[in-house]
């Protein structure tokens, strides 16, 4: 009978590492060049990181294009004293793999992924899929469920949006976010930026600032044009960051929640 991967299956280190081994087809491209191809990879949960990192069989990556660092970080993945420079074609990016020194992660290394620390890899792709920022979760769920909550906004003591039917997204160990019809969004309140996020789950997302003064964070509101098919049902909504806005839901004033996103809204 098959075995197949459960929660439990997810195995510790003596070094603190998380890893667990994962079905899916996982390949990583640098230019016109497949440096990893691998049907066979680990996930890799670091300590006080919240998202993993992949690391593939030694026999999965092109080795050839991986040279010794020549000025490898210390401190960095947690312990890991083997770097490598990725030189192909007339392009070298520095640090863009290493091993780790877990006994259990042997013979396998891993990357950076270009989105997401703004060197390694230029595309990832799982199965046919491409991926950016970093490897999805599989212990992470993301859900977009239509509601008739009433849902109401407030900046510095303005309504900028009232509506009876969000888009409730839940995300794991997020505060739900409340996706709203533009048209009950108070748009012309806002300034359109050059700002782009990328998500793994969701996809590209552009941004709006208030317009209104005060002490209020920058690129507060949020749209994903074209989000991924697993959350298409957000497509072309409005999100505010519950951690700078005011939120009443069915008649309920929500406490401002504190996120890996709070240090980073500054207005």
């Amino acid at each position: 009978m098959p075995v197949f991967p459960t929660e439990r299956s997810v195995r510790t280190t003596p070094e603190g590492l998380l890893w667990e081994p994962s079905e899916r087809w996982v390949r990583g491209v640098k230019g016109e060049v497949t440096v990893v191809d691998s049907r066979h990879p680990v996930l890799v949960w670091e300590p006080d990181v919240p998202v993993p990192c992949y690391a593939f069989p030694r026999e999965d990556v092109r080795t050839d294009l991986l040279h010794p660092a020549a000025d490898p970080p210390t401190g960095a993945h947690r312990g890991a004293g083997i770097f490598y420079d990725l030189r192909s074609g007339p392009e070298q990016v520095a640090n863009a793999a290493w091993t780790y020194p877990a006994a259990d992660l042997a013979g396998h290394i891993a990357f950076e992924w270009f989105r997401r620390w703004g060197s390694g890899l230029d595309h990832w792709y799982e199965e046919e899929e491409e991926i950016f920022v970093h490897p999805r979760d599989p212990h992470k769920r993301v859900d977009a469920l239509p509601s008739s909550r009433h849902v109401q906004v407030e900046i510095a003591g303005t309504v900028v949006a009232d509506t009876h039917r969000p888009v409730l997204l839940f995300e794991t160990g997020l505060p739900t976010r409340y996706y709203l019809p533009r048209e009950d969004v108070r748009l012309d309140l806002f300034e359109p930026t050059d700002r782009r996020t990328g998500c793994p789950y969701k996809g590209t997302a552009e941004y709006w600032t208030w317009q209104g003064g005060g002490e209020v964070p920058r690129n507060i509101l949020w749209s994903y044009a074209e989000p991924l098919p697993a959350v298409a049902a957000v497509k072309g909504l409005l999100a505010f960051y519950n951690e700078a806005v005011d939120l009443t839901v069915d008649g309920v004033r929500l406490e401002r929640p504190v996120t890996l996103f709070s240090k980073t809204l500054r207005p």
